[in-house]
């Protein structure tokens, strides 16, 4: 069927593409794990100088949801993080206690730093 060549050269090739996957593949990993990747001091920070530990707490209900709750209210949806800088950034009104409420607006140096807080909580 194949001479010996033949077959070494499709050997070769086959092996080169798995490589160039692989690599393709790996850098695709690593820009991904660097993109979501969480500053957890930055966003502890942010936390407290916007008193929101006042009422939300890691793992405990507050006044409002803890952050393992919101986590696992968005996990798995692609647009968990938007939805969340969106509530951290407009002031939705929220019910506490059956009072009605403007949550308080996250204020930070930048976007960046409002996106971080958000991974954070949904890294909880």
């Amino acid at each position: 069927m194949f001479n010996k060549k033949e077959v070494n050269m499709k050997n070769v090739n086959f092996s080169n593409w798995l490589h160039v996957l692989l690599a393709v593949g790996l850098t695709t990993v690593v820009l991904t794990v660097q993109a979501q990747a969480v500053d957890v001091a930055a966003a502890e920070d942010l936390i407290k100088v916007n008193k929101c530990g006042k009422c939300h707490s890691v793992d405990k209900q507050k006044d409002g949801p803890s952050f393992k709750k919101t986590a696992a209210k968005y996990k798995g949806k692609s647009d968990g993080e938007a939805k969340l800088y969106v509530h951290l950034t407009t002031g939705p009104t929220i019910e506490i206690d059956g009072v009605k409420e403007e949550h308080t607006k996250v204020k930070a140096k930048d976007d960046a730093a409002i996106k971080n807080l958000a991974r954070y909580v949904l890294s909880r």
